[in-house]
């Protein structure tokens, strides 16, 4: 049979996990919080064969250690087989190599493309998340443009944390205060926003949100946060100082309750 230089020399083997080896030296620690999460989640369709050198008639896990641990874990049992990959020419420093490139090309998915296989997929939390998004006349894209918001791994965060009310609240105010601006459908003010509703909850007068912190433009707000502190939490100081400024000692938000929260978006 003709050998194909654009298709590995390899066969498929059922391998029992406890006859396979993971500890060289060139791979990663194990993280126990991936495995513990992965197992919860467990999908037999997501599991993708181990790659095996096989070196002396012993099986070297050179790609796949952690679905290995998943499996096992799952399962209850090292007895388990997985379908393993086998190259059996492979020199220890190939393996090593091929470890360290293997994902040096492959292209990452997007926040954006996840989000819309999950929608093809009818998986309920990316519904739920559109039809919202959609309910105040926006569309989730791939790019920033008019009418649309692009930072779908905020909108899921917001909503797997902090649940679908706090996710409504943060749109409505956010569109309600800069009329669907683009500059203001991105994931530092709609971060802020939400770190805002979840210390404040109804303290934070909607109406006065708007026409306070309404004054000054997303990029105003951007300028403000810079000199504060980066990321989200430095819009939301920008926005609360905004807010409390020329307020009653009664309307004032005390700074140390933005901070009580410990869960950080």
């Amino acid at each position: 049979m003709e050998i194909n230089p654009y298709v590995p020399d390899v066969h498929f083997e059922q391998i029992p996990i406890r006859n396979l080896v993971s500890n060289q030296d060139y791979q990663r620690h194990l993280s126990k919080d991936h495995i513990r999460k992965a197992a919860e989640h467990f999908n037999l369709c997501q599991i993708n064969p181990v790659k095996v050198s096989r070196r002396h008639g012993i099986n070297y896990v050179f790609n796949g250690q952690h679905t290995i641990e998943i499996v096992a874990l799952v399962s209850g049992s090292r007895d388990t087989p997985v379908w393993c990959m086998i190259y059996d020419d492979l020199e220890y420093e190939q393996e090593a190599d091929i470890f360290a490139n293997q994902q040096r090309f492959v292209k990452k998915l997007l926040p954006y493309e996840i989000f819309m296989a999950n929608i093809e997929a009818g998986n309920d939390e990316q519904l739920i998340i559109k039809a919202l998004v959609e309910s105040f006349h926006l569309r989730i894209c791939g790019n920033s443009k008019p009418g649309c918001i692009c930072c779908v791994a905020t909108l899921e965060d917001i909503y797997r944390k902090y649940g679908y009310d706090t996710l409504q609240r943060s749109l409505r105010l956010c569109i309600a205060t800069w009329e669907g601006d683009t500059d203001s459908l991105t994931s530092n003010i709609l971060r802020g926003i939400a770190h805002l509703i979840v210390a404040y909850k109804d303290s934070l007068k909607d109406d006065m949100f708007v026409e306070k912190v309404g004054r000054f433009s997303p990029r105003e707000i951007g300028r403000i946060a810079k000199e504060r502190k980066a990321g989200s939490m430095g819009y939301a100081e920008a926005m609360l100082t905004l807010y409390n400024k020329k307020s009653s000692s009664k309307g004032t938000l005390k700074w140390a309750k933005l901070y009580e929260n410990k869960q950080v978006i």
